[in-house]
């Protein structure tokens, strides 16, 4: 059931990125008069087509890891003489630059609306509330203290978790001091903390922000009551189910969701005697947890199941609402961050503080899409809107096939006066090719990897 659910989101996830994308060039480019031949949302064979009254073919291909626009273009087949005016080759530099710009920006636009709907309906999350500082790390030697929530980041304001870990992703490869305002309970006076880093997060795979700086957020007590049982694994072998309750493991009393983790992570291939409720009635039962291998050579034990949620004391829980009006503001900002941050990240990749292995590719992806789509409606938007904005991104990069190259192409013609020479960019296309292939191949064989 797992699988099917990563392969049906990642499907709709893709399936609307691409749309979009591909939507953003028709469009600008019927605008600037040009027979646009087919619109195909995938690669390969069609499996449904449909041809409108402009003689636009619009197409669903067997192949949904991509789709394009096809122009009418004499670079591409012979033009009849009265249809010239409606080639892609014959618009000024200045239309041609819009038509590749708009796909990109169409998937701006899509994360724009992504968060401007989750800024209007609201977002629930919960207070950035500190559980537990580990020993001489630098959030203990900074003075912070369980209790404290954490109100600002390097003087920029926050309210959950998950924007203090984008704050703090953001500052990859710092020397010095981060700076961490904090308040007392319901106080609102704030104090600063300066946590000493060195190289904070380098090549770390995945990056640890929280637990680099020794900082561990404050939680509910999590009983140890199973949630997510994965069918097929260990846990469901010992006929346990979503609802089951541990209470002992070897006759030993389990206190919390977290001690009988630390059992099973310790007892790979080892039988374990389990006392378990379910309802009104006890029983017990057998577990033998798998084997998995870490770095290292050392191996933990698993048994694929998840924890129940819990609910949270009103007093933790924080929701983030605007009017309309204020939410495009938000929602314009949140893109503009993600976007830099994006970037950045590119750029600390380049130049080796992110370790290139941290590279996500179609594997990755369908899991954290099929993730988000369990974790509800408002996770799953965010990631459609995070996802549809590195997409962005990504086309923009100057790299020869994607819309980046094109658009360095168009912008050295509208500076020269006259186009790049086409051996210039056949040479730049094969290098852009092997670019491109090398990229996706680094992120499948990192996709695989995480696999194994």
């Amino acid at each position: 059931m797992g699988l099917i659910q990563n392969i049906l989101a990642v499907i709709v996830v893709l399936g609307l990125l691409i749309t979009f994308h591909e939507f953003g060039h028709y469009w600008v480019a019927r605008r600037c008069g040009v027979r646009v031949l087919r619109f195909s949302v995938g690669f390969g064979k069609p499996i449904w087509s449909r041809v409108d009254r402009h003689g636009t073919e619009f197409a669903v291909a067997a192949i949904p890891l991509g789709g394009y626009v096809k122009m009418l273009d004499e670079r591409e087949a012979p033009v009849p003489e009265a249809q010239l005016h409606e080639a892609f080759n014959r618009k000024t530099v200045w239309q041609r630059i819009a038509i590749v710009a708009a796909g990109p920006l169409a998937n701006f636009l899509l994360a724009i609306v992504a968060y401007w709907a989750l800024f209007v309906a609201g977002m629930t999350t919960v207070a950035p509330v500190v559980g537990g500082v580990v020993p001489d790390s630098p959030a203990a030697r900074s003075g912070l203290s369980s209790g404290q929530e954490i109100v600002a980041v390097q003087g920029d304001a926050v309210r959950s978790w998950e924007e203090i870990n984008l704050r703090l992703v953001a500052l990859i490869g710092l020397s010095g001091d981060l700076v961490v305002e904090a308040r007392d309970g319901t106080s609102e006076r704030t104090r600063e903390h300066r946590l000493p880093v060195q190289s904070y997060l380098v090549r770390q795979d995945p990056p640890q922000p929280l637990a680099t700086l020794g900082i561990t957020p404050w939680q509910p007590p999590f009983p140890a009551v199973l949630g997510q049982v994965i069918e097929g694994e260990a846990a469901a072998r010992a006929g346990l189910a979503s609802g089951d309750e541990v209470l002992s493991v070897n006759g030993r009393a389990v206190d919390d969701w977290m001690a009988f983790v630390n059992t099973v992570r310790e007892s790979p291939g080892e039988a374990l005697a389990l006392e378990v409720a379910r309802g009104d009635t006890r029983f017990e039962t057998t577990l033998v947890p798998g084997e998995r291998e870490l770095e290292g050579g050392a191996s933990i034990g698993y048994v694929g199941a998840g924890v129940a949620p819990v609910e949270w004391p009103e007093e933790f829980r924080r929701e983030i609402r605007y009017g309309p009006v204020a939410a495009i503001g938000q929602a314009v900002s949140r893109t503009g961050e993600m976007t830099v941050l994006t970037l950045d990240a590119i750029r600390k990749m380049l130049v080796g503080l992110i370790s290139p292995t941290n590279l996500s590719g179609p594997i990755t992806i369908a899991q954290m899409a099929g993730d988000t789509a369990r974790s509800g409606l408002e996770t799953f938007v965010s990631f459609l809107a995070y996802l549809s904005i590195s997409l962005a991104v990504l086309n923009l990069l100057p790299i020869p096939v994607l819309d980046g190259g094109h658009l360095l192409y168009y912008f050295v013609e509208a500076v020269r006066g006259r186009p790049v020479s086409e051996q210039v960019q056949a040479i730049g296309l094969r290098i852009g090719l092997a670019m491109v292939a090398t990229l996706m191949l680094m992120a499948l064989y990192f996709d695989l990897m995480r696999l194994w």
